[in-house]
């Protein structure tokens, strides 16, 4: 994960000098200035996580130039194939967006709509206590 860190704190580094150089010439303009500074937090703020995250975990097959593809062989991880949840999950944040158009009241419905959806995709997999 060495070159994932390495490009966002990079990124982080270039929009930060940015930021600072377009509110210098544009006498620091508000919306600009504060745009690409939040953006050079954003990306410092993914590439610290990409950095501790590489330091917890082995050495992949991406990280050695001389790897093959088949050393990146094998399961990547659970990825639930039939879930539903996203759908309801999607639609309440339409519903959110939409009350911001139109109402108050209509982004009050939307987050109790996204709030039980994203319990019940967090619990799809429960056992015990939670099961569905």
């Amino acid at each position: 994960m060495k070159i994932e860190y390495s490009l966002f704190i990079g990124m982080a580094f270039f929009f930060g000098h940015l930021g600072i150089i377009y509110g210098w010439l544009s006498n620091w303009e508000a919306v600009g200035s504060a745009g690409l500074l939040l953006l050079a937090g954003l990306a410092a703020l993914i590439g610290s996580y990409l950095w501790v995250t590489a330091r917890r975990i082995d050495a992949r097959p991406e990280d050695d130039p001389y790897a093959r593809i088949s050393e990146g062989a094998g399961e990547q991880g659970f990825f639930s194939p039939w879930s539903w949840w996203p759908l309801p999950l999607a639609i309440a944040g339409a519903v959110c967006f939409l009350g911001l158009a139109i109402g108050w009241w209509l982004f009050y419905i939307g987050i109790g709509i996204g709030a039980v959806s994203l319990v019940g995709w967090v619990y799809e997999y429960s056992r015990g206590q939670h099961a569905h």
